[in-house]
């Protein structure tokens, strides 16, 4: 009998010994750094043949030929002489990229921390020509699915950079301090062509003149490319926070960002002033502009803080003093463009919306175009192009409304 209750003392013992000691410790998803030589990096480059997209990124038109941004991996040309029925030429393999701009025969695309140039006059014979290195700060963007960083893990030096992450769940105690809690984390054949093309709306690089204005989390990098083959990076201009897009629009600069939109003017090109700014709620924000209003999405319910996404109709006919003038419910917003009458909005999974902005700055509702998810839009004067889900849409304009002429998928 005493053996027993010594044995039964003894279980209890290691329970509550169990018990308070798992309190110390929680399930979470730990979040590694992939790292990569940063001459391997610059190394990488390459022409490859067609490829199928991993994640859809940014668009790019110029003439008939349609660049695809494969987010961090490169970007996919495609043939568009003949709307109907696309073809890609080739994936140029860019590691770190997100962005581009095209002028002339040359091509500028971000490459993580360093902006490369190439020569795209033959695209079958495709070249980098320059390189600057580090002109753009690189924070490495954290997963959302990640409770904790292991900082650990990140590079001792500048001779590697963190290019993604491997995520895993582990018991780890609570709070320590060999890791970094998310809440606690910084942000951190030849085609025939103009001189320039057009980008859609998230674009964060935009071409005005013989400037390569890039903006980033916190700045407006500026780049002299009065030599299109020789960039020459100016001193950037610190723009307020959350940065996302840019826009032009004559001698100003709108930039959409988590908690606004700023408007800069860029009468001095290397040196871009800031003049105003339309505060909001916390919020991803891409903006475009015609005439005297600014079209902002604010898309909710994401890492971006905001609970409602919504249309808003800016007048910026005083840009040292915007106004909101109206605001409409949407589902999941991304890109929008104007042409003509019309204003067109990627409401994500809701499709692509129209709306009619003759009595600007009120719009009406004209149509929806179901998709598998709207992402952005360039409204061309003839056709309009949509990226979506790995899928290239064009439409036509027909007495006022849109007709689908193909569906590509990328």
């Amino acid at each position: 009998m005493k053996t027993n209750t010594l044995i039964l003392f003894a279980f209890f013992l290691l329970v509550f010994v169990s018990c308070n000691n798992d309190d110390d410790y929680e399930t979470v998803n730990v979040a590694t750094a992939i790292t990569m030589d940063v001459e391997a990096l610059r190394k990488s480059v390459d022409v490859l043949p067609p490829q199928e997209i991993r994640e859809t990124g940014k668009i790019y038109v110029i003439g008939n030929l349609i660049l695809v941004n494969d987010a961090k991996e490169g970007v996919h040309l495609i043939d568009n002489s003949n709307p109907v029925s696309p073809t890609k030429i080739a994936f140029l393999k860019v590691l770190g990229s997100n962005d581009m701009e095209v002028k002339g025969d040359f091509l500028y695309v971000d490459s993580y921390m360093d902006l490369v140039v190439f020569d795209i006059s033959n695209l079958t014979e495709i070249k980098e020509v320059e390189r600057l290195k580090d002109v753009f700060p690189y924070y490495p963007p954290y997963p959302e699915e990640a409770g904790v960083v292991d900082y650990d893990s990140y590079p001792q030096d500048e001779t590697s950079i963190v290019v993604g992450w491997d995520i895993r769940q582990e018991r780890r105690k609570i709070e320590d301090d060999r890791f970094l809690y998310m809440n606690d984390a910084a942000f951190s054949e030849n085609l025939a062509s103009p001189q320039t093309g057009e980008g859609g709306s998230l674009a964060r690089f935009k071409i005005v003149d013989d400037y390569l204005y890039a903006v980033d989390f916190n700045n407006i990098n500026i780049f002299d490319i009065s030599n299109i083959q020789s960039p020459v990076a100016k001193d950037p201009v610190n723009a307020g926070f959350g940065i996302e897009t840019i826009f032009n629009r004559g001698s100003h600069l709108f930039l959409g960002s988590t908690n606004g939109m700023y408007i800069f003017d860029i009468s001095v090109p290397k040196t871009p002033n800031f003049i105003s700014e339309f505060s909001h709620a916390t919020a991803c924000d891409p903006v475009v502009v015609d005439g005297d209003y600014a079209y902002v999405t604010l898309r909710g319910g994401n890492f971006c803080g905001a609970i409602e996404s919504t249309l808003r109709v800016i007048d910026i006919s005083d840009v040292n003093n915007p106004i909101q003038k109206s605001s409409y419910t949407l589902e999941e917003p991304y890109g929008l463009g104007v042409r003509g009458n019309n204003l067109f909005v990627c409401d994500g999974k809701a499709g692509l919306k129209v709306f009619d902005k003759t009595g600007a700055p009120f719009v009406e509702f004209v149509e929806n175009h179901e998709v598998e998810k709207a992402y952005d839009v360039i409204p061309l004067a003839n056709s309009l192009i949509m990226i979506g889900e790995g899928k290239l849409y064009q439409y036509n304009y027909e007495e006022g409304k849109l007709n689908l002429i193909s569906e590509f998928q990328l």
